[in-house]
């Protein structure tokens, strides 16, 4: 059983004095409905789950209710032996984008407190938009991503005591030992191929058979574009989805790696606000990030951001691999000198810095070049440019100098992702080996810039 973060969240709001219903939102195959059921049935004498995709795909039962009476109706219908009270029954609503009249009644449910209920659902934004009320107020959304590289360690037997040491020397800006480097880089290299999906993890920890892997990546891959049919109408809109989420590899070897607007049709002079629903879903359902482009970086950022300069990553990085290399493992694992890793470099990064909560930007200047990622840095009221190199110049980072030294925007420190161990701090930039990466998270910001300086 692959242990994950969230479920300590969930357990954790369950058990809790809150009435508020937890919905996990995220892209479908991240184990969203696992976790959900274990905490379940381990936390409630009477555990229910109602999916409303197979509802959808068979009798329909669930789908024309209005109100929770209905609803208590057709519950009992399939349930009926296993409803409790309040403190004994949990109801779990899988999928529940699939009839949105429910994000309605959840509200009416959590005030009704007959049963405890929790859901989830991808794709949220979309379904959102057929919903005559959202109920804010009574519930609580919480995302949900693919297996971050600590997850991928625990899973690899990469024990906590081995963790916290390491956490420990990022904390006070020390190198790892060589045993320690090479062991990390290894397991950091393995998670590029496999990536965060468990069904994908799964596989390989029981296989470490790479045609297996593969073969299970690209499954997931087709399904996430066959996705787009349920919430897209017109068939000249599916497509456009599918041709914009298979763009997102070949955009990523780009030296600027983001969405190039005409290639979509392939139409000179085509604009960003023509695929805006097309972007929206592809970004709502958690299969592709989104990194926005800011000119002025200033804190807070949100307020910077350049909405028709957008790159796009895939949701995993064991999928970009799977396209990238197929069933070919030796540029990752042998670091090939003459394959160019920045690509799943920044992939990896992306994926880390979302799941630690993080809103995504990168810095682009016609004159100054880009720098990979900008995050708030909440202490200082500034911002942190990250830079992700995967090659041997590292130290190399121009567009980087030029935001260290422009004194207008008040940043303090950047950071330089690499595969080089040691850990070193030259002009304000901190040269850190990429796998530190999976302590990026608000907590370690809020708990550590102000004591320690890169």
């Amino acid at each position: 059983m692959l242990k994950r973060k969230i479920t300590t969240y969930i357990e954790t709001h369950l058990t809790s004095n809150s009435d508020k219903i937890l919905l996990i939102e995220g892209a479908r195959q991240v184990g969203k409905s696992y976790a959900i059921r274990e905490a379940g049935k381990r936390l409630f004498d009477n555990y229910v789950e109602i999916n409303f995709v197979t509802d959808n795909e068979s009798e329909q039962l669930f789908m024309h209710v209005h109100n929770i009476d209905e609803f208590y109706l057709r519950l009992s219908s399939v349930a009926g032996d296993k409803l409790g009270q309040y403190n004994n029954t949990l109801i779990f609503i899988d999928e529940i984008q699939c009839y949105p009249q429910y994000f309605t009644l959840l509200k009416f449910l959590r005030e009704d407190k007959k049963f405890h209920f929790i859901a989830s659902g991808s794709a949220l934004g979309m379904a959102l938009r057929h919903t005559t009320s959202i109920p804010v107020g009574s519930v609580i959304f919480k995302k949900m991503y693919p297996l971050d590289f600590e997850e991928f360690l625990w899973a690899n037997n990469y024990g906590k005591i081995a963790i916290a040491d390491v956490y420990d020397h990022f904390n006070k800006q020390q190198s790892l030992s060589e045993e320690q480097h090479n062991k990390l880089l290894d397991l950091f290299r393995r998670y590029l191929l496999v990536g965060g999906l468990p069904d994908v993890v799964n596989e390989y920890l029981a296989t470490h058979n790479i045609m297996n892997v593969r073969t299970l990546q690209n499954a997931i891959a087709a399904m996430y574009e066959a996705d787009a049919s349920q919430y897209e109408e017109k068939a000249s809109r599916k497509l456009l989805i599918h041709r914009i989420y298979s763009m997102i590899v070949s955009q990523m070897e780009n030296k600027k790696k983001r969405v190039v607007v005409k290639d979509i049709q392939g139409q000179k002079g085509d604009r960003y606000a023509r695929y805006v629903d097309e972007f929206e879903y592809l970004l709502s359902s958690a299969i592709a990030l989104g990194v926005n482009a800011i000119a002025n970086p200033k804190f807070p950022l949100s307020e910077s951001l350049q909405k028709n300069l957008l790159k796009l990553y895939l949701n995993d990085v064991g999928l970009l691999t799977a396209k990238l290399y197929d069933t070919n493992i030796q540029p990752i694992l042998q670091n090939e000198r003459s394959i160019n890793l920045g690509a799943v470099y920044e992939s990896v990064v992306a994926q880390e810095l979302s799941t630690h909560g993080y809103p995504l930007f990168y810095y682009d200047n016609r004159q100054k070049g880009e720098v990979d990622f900008i995050i708030d840095d909440y202490q200082h009221t500034s911002v942190l440019p990250i830079e992700v190199k995967s090659g041997r110049d590292y130290t190399i980072h121009s567009a980087l100098n030029g935001l260290l030294s422009n004194k207008d925007y008040g940043i303090h420190n950047a950071i330089v992702f690499s595969n080089e161990r040691n850990v070193k701090v030259e002009n304000g930039v901190a040269y850190l080996p990429i796998y530190y990466v999976m302590f990026f998270d608000k907590e370690w910001q809020k708990n550590t810039l102000q004591t320690v300086t890169f």
